[in-house]
């Protein structure tokens, strides 16, 4: 690490610690494969679970989710680790970790929460997070992605696009406008009926990454997998913050 402030210094006997457990963890186990990785276009989705027992999946959450509950810092130098060894590693546990499992736990339910935080910690589910579209780019006011409601079930169509994680989530957060123009969340399985994710290929960047479009073809969603605080565009954009 280029420390020319020496901040390293202020960093605490935890944070030096974690950082060096994930550091060594990498060094040895990941390091050496990743040039072939990078080259074959291929992540190595079976360090997802090392990445959960390792606590760096959702780790600044609360411990009843069976997330170690690090210091923001920690957190920083665990996504600084996994950086410094290929940009798909972060991508997939920052997707993971701030925008998935903040959004369930931001604005789940507590039954959303208790179901869906625990698995995700583990690395024994993978979540993505559908808010960019093609057409919209980094508008994503711009999405057309709606979801109307119909009984007890609201129906999803639409499509999402550069979005990580997709091709291998168990759960998507997928962001829609419904009747009114209101942007809602909603946790989509991936093995609904209509729900697809497709592989992006022929990438100059971001080789190692799992890159999808997602398309939603008259999913039926059951009410219940709404995100009953996120209400608006700037509850996708504060997870997008986190």
């Amino acid at each position: 690490m280029l420390d020319y402030f020496q901040i390293s210094n202020m960093f605490s006997p935890e944070e030096v610690q974690i950082r060096t457990t994930l550091r060594h963890f990498l060094d040895n186990e990941v390091l050496p494969e990743m040039g072939k990785w990078w080259e074959d276009g291929v992540f190595p989705s079976h360090l997802i679970r090392d990445f959960g027992k390792l606590g760096i999946l959702g780790s600044i959450l609360p411990k009843e989710y069976g997330t170690p509950n690090l210091s923001s810092i920690s957190y920083g130098l665990t996504m600084y680790e996994l950086e410094r060894i290929d940009s798909a590693l972060r991508s997939c546990a920052s997707v993971q970790g701030s925008l998935v499992m903040h959004s369930i736990f931001a604005y789940g339910s507590k039954e959303q929460r208790d179901r869906y935080l625990p698995a995700l910690a583990q690395g024994e589910q993978i979540g993505c997070f559908g808010l960019t579209e093609r057409q919209g780019g980094s508008d994503p006011s711009a999405m057309e992605t709606r979801a109307r409601i119909s009984g007890d079930h609201y129906v999803i169509n639409g499509a999402k696009m550069w979005i990580t994680n997709g091709e291998i989530a168990n759960i998507a957060i997928i962001w829609a406008k419904d009747e009114h123009d209101e942007i809602l969340g909603f946790i989509v399985p991936t093995n609904s009926s209509g729900f697809t994710a497709y592989p992006i290929k022929r990438k100059l960047s971001m080789r190692a990454s799992v890159t999808s479009e997602l398309v939603l073809d008259n999913v039926k969603l059951p009410i219940e997998q709404v995100l009953p605080k996120a209400i608006g565009l700037s509850s996708a954009l504060e997870c997008l913050t986190q």
